[in-house]
């Protein structure tokens, strides 16, 4: 038997979830990235470079869409690819100026957030 207190929890957690989809919408029509590219510019942003393998760990995604979100904004040259310097086996990602840019573009941007996000 679900209790009451379960039950809050799952409607604040859909509410969030759509929240998070508008949010998303809105992302890709004024800036043209995803919410899972702008993450995945935002951990960049705090590093100079990282694996994929790191890029997967922090981002909670599977390395198979990893893959797919790097080469997306690899294609928006809003990151660039090159060999690890002490392991020339490594691949490693970090933002171009581009990139930069675009985190700028967003933070400065006038695209609704919903309220319930700007809490958390």
């Amino acid at each position: 038997m679900v209790k009451e207190g379960e039950i809050g929890i799952f409607c604040k957690i859909r509410d969030i979830h759509i929240a998070i989809m508008e949010f998303e919408k809105n992302i890709v029509e004024h800036h043209g990235i995803s919410l899972n590219e702008g993450m995945l510019l935002c951990s960049l942003k705090e590093t100079k470079s990282m694996s994929s393998t790191e890029l997967s760990g922090i981002l909670k995604l599977t390395t198979s869409n990893t893959s797919k979100i790097l080469k997306s904004v690899e294609n928006k040259k809003l990151i660039k690819r090159h060999l690890g310097k002490t392991d020339k086996r490594s691949m490693l990602f970090s933002l171009t100026s581009d990139g930069l840019n675009k985190l700028r573009e967003i933070g400065n941007s006038q695209v609704a957030c919903p309220l319930i996000l700007k809490g958390l």
